[in-house]
């Protein structure tokens, strides 16, 4: 063969091998499956990227971001309550960015420094099982106190805050409750634990606990009871509790390391857009959306109805270490 013919071939081939791997993002998503499922799903419909994710509870998501820190496997945080994304910002595993939406975003609802957004908000409350309650001689739970009742041995679903937000959630509402007192609110978790059938790895499994008769009522989000409600489950009834309750602001991030760190940021603004926030009813999602052109479900909590502790997600977040491991070691041990 020619020596130009030679050169030729060799420019073609390091061509075609220097070309670019189709642009993909893999999703850490805190959410239900089918919200998670949905979600990357219209995005690459939406933008033309391949977008795959792997379900998280948000503790889990944590350990998995922070154990890949050098190289990491995910390129984006979608979903799970803000107070695990505080504390990876902290590790420094998040990739600050102001998305082009973050003007729609409702005040108060997104870090100042764009290391994360809130992209839905959720209302803490009790998934009651009216006919297992009125088998146990108890009418649907209406307060925390209610739930420290000898007649629910046993038949309380709770996840563990070292795996699940919601988990954490509870835990903190009790510190607020307690006026800041972690000391009284572990008190408090010590009180319940008798009546927990097992601390579970996902928040959202105590509402198909309640659902299946396997407990008398789940401490969940509104919305994951709502959800069983609509999967054929009549006998639940959402409650909130009297004292006051929490609730969660559902994160959004880049990720520090990511592989495609321009497709992340693009999934990131589309996350945050009046089109995706309008989505989550389509999965039985019925969360408060935080774009502010769109409007709340009908069947999302309304916080106007429900009275809110004052949740300081911040603080929340830097607390949470160390608020786990006493609890791991005060309480319960791992989840089951």
């Amino acid at each position: 063969m020619r020596p130009l013919a030679i050169a030729l071939v060799v420019v073609l081939m390091a061509a075609g091998c220097a070309a670019p791997r189709r642009d993909k993002i893999t999703v850490a998503c805190g959410a239900g499956e089918q919200w998670c499922a949905m979600m990357v799903k219209r995005f690459s419909d939406a933008s033309g990227v391949e977008a795959d994710f792997v379900r998280l509870s948000s503790g889990e998501a944590l350990e998995r971001i922070k154990a890949a820190r050098e190289r990491q496997e995910f390129d984006v945080w979608h979903g799970g309550p803000a107070d695990s994304y505080v504390a990876a910002k902290g590790q420094g595993l998040l990739e600050p960015y102001r998305s082009e939406k973050a003007g729609e975003i409702r005040p108060g609802w997104a870090d100042r420094e764009n290391a994360w957004s809130g992209i839905y908000a959720g209302v803490l409350a009790f998934c009651n099982n009216t006919e297992e309650l009125a088998e146990r001689g108890l009418q649907p739970i209406r307060s925390w106190r209610e739930l420290l009742d000898e007649r629910l041995r046993g038949g309380v679903a709770l996840a563990h805050p070292a795996t699940s937000g919601t988990a954490y959630t509870t835990l903190w509402t009790h510190v607020e409750l307690a006026g800041g007192n972690q000391d009284a609110a572990l008190r408090y978790m010590r009180d319940l634990h008798p009546n927990v059938l097992r601390y579970n790895s996902s928040g959202s499994a105590a509402a198909v606990q309640a659902a299946k008769e396997e407990v008398a009522v789940g401490v969940v989000f509104s919305h994951d009871c709502v959800a069983a409600q609509e999967q054929g489950y009549p006998n639940l009834e959402v409650t909130f509790p009297q004292e006051g309750t929490g609730y969660e602001l559902g994160g959004l991030a880049v990720l520090a390391g990511s592989h495609n760190p321009g497709s992340a940021r693009e999934y990131v603004d589309w996350a945050l857009s009046g089109a995706s926030q309008r989505l989550g009813p389509l999965a039985k999602f019925y969360a408060l959306p935080t774009n502010t052109n769109v409007p709340a479900h009908s069947k999302a909590a309304d916080p106007a109805t429900v009275k809110l502790v004052s949740y300081d997600v911040e603080v929340a977040g830097r607390a949470k270490q160390a608020l786990v491991g006493r609890f791991g070691a005060e309480v319960a041990g791992p989840p089951a």
